[in-house]
């Protein structure tokens, strides 16, 4: 049976008003650029410099327009390159957009007047996820509805390989530690660990249920491997079993999302219904400290530095920090 877990939870701490209805949204998963957020809705595509000031009596947030793009169709998904820093000069932005055509969009700009974007095609049918490589930042994998987990060159938009799958894919992950690997997790419960260089699956996870709606790679500890199938969170740990070494059951109804603090490998947060839930639990304490509900949640994202994390809503972004012990 999954594992239970206390309720402890608590309102969002900070909340910001946005143009549109908020489709999804990123954190930059890199420390040069780790304080930029990416927020797409129905047309456009902001980026905010998203600062937590805290004073020992009470804490704010400083949010900040950076650039607005036009993007013309629905944005599903975005990733960030490793090459956006705002340290250097040029300046430099660089991420992907997945777009409801079935497109990809690379944008460029070195926010004064250097903007470009770059259409890719390839996928047959809805794009699920989207990944820069963490290595050059040179290249995109993606996988999709149509059975396929593609790597597509970033600067000429060619495709570079080709992976088919046996359900539609549902989650892509590259790991900063490891660039010559690629997870990618099925809809049937299967995630697979891909070989680049050999282009060959090397090893194999398996949650035991469908479907598989999400799964993310611990950026603190390699071997943690999160995965949310029907109403259960399944963790992994790659180095002892194929099998979840915990299931918990997270959401009554369906988990639809799951991703991993990016500072603390025990903190770990879920999207689910019914309506829409997200919730952030700590395995260690196996406690609930989040808990919030909202009919028009969507997106799930943690700073790279701080106990953070964020989830759009109706033109508004909520964010939460969560005690780390």
């Amino acid at each position: 049976m999954p594992g239970e877990l206390n309720d402890n939870s608590k309102p969002n701490s900070h909340s910001f008003e946005w143009q549109e209805s908020v489709n999804c949204l990123e954190f930059s998963e890199y420390e040069t650029s780790q304080n930029l957020l990416a927020i797409g809705g129905e047309t456009r595509v902001s980026i905010l410099s998203i600062t937590l000031h805290d004073d020992n009596k009470d804490s704010w947030l400083e949010v900040e327009t950076i650039r607005e793009f036009h993007h013309g169709y629905k944005v599903l998904s975005i990733c960030w390159s490793n090459a956006t820093s705002l340290n250097v000069l040029p300046k430099c932005l660089r991420f992907c957009t997945v777009g409801a055509d079935k497109k990809l969009r690379c944008f460029n700009s070195d926010l004064k007047s250097d903007d470009s974007v770059r259409v890719i095609e390839g996928h047959t049918d809805y794009i699920n996820d989207v990944t820069f490589d963490p290595d050059k930042g040179d290249q995109i994998a993606t996988v999709s509805d149509d059975l396929s987990c593609r790597i597509f060159d970033s600067t000429d938009g060619s495709q570079k390989v080709l992976f088919p799958l046996g359900s539609p894919g549902m989650s892509v992950c590259w790991h900063q530690e490891d660039p010559l690997k690629l997870m990618v997790a099925e809809k049937n419960g299967v995630i697979r660990f891909y070989n680049l260089v050999a282009q060959q699956p090397m090893m194999s996870l398996d949650c035991g249920q469908q479907p598989l709606l999400a799964a993310d790679w611990c950026l603190r500890n390699s071997l943690k491997v999160a995965a949310v199938s029907a109403t259960d969170l399944h963790v992994f740990d790659i180095s002892v079993s194929c099998r979840p070494t915990d299931t918990k059951s997270v959401h009554s109804e369906c988990a639809t999302k799951v991703r991993w603090s990016r500072l603390h490998s025990h903190l770990l947060a879920t999207l689910g219904r019914p309506g829409s839930t997200v919730k952030v639990l700590n395995l260690k304490l196996n406690q609930i400290p989040v808990v919030a509900n909202d009919l028009l949640f969507r997106g799930l994202t943690w700073h790279f530095s701080q106990p953070m994390v964020a989830v759009g809503a109706d033109k508004r972004v909520c964010l939460w920090t969560v005690e780390s012990y």
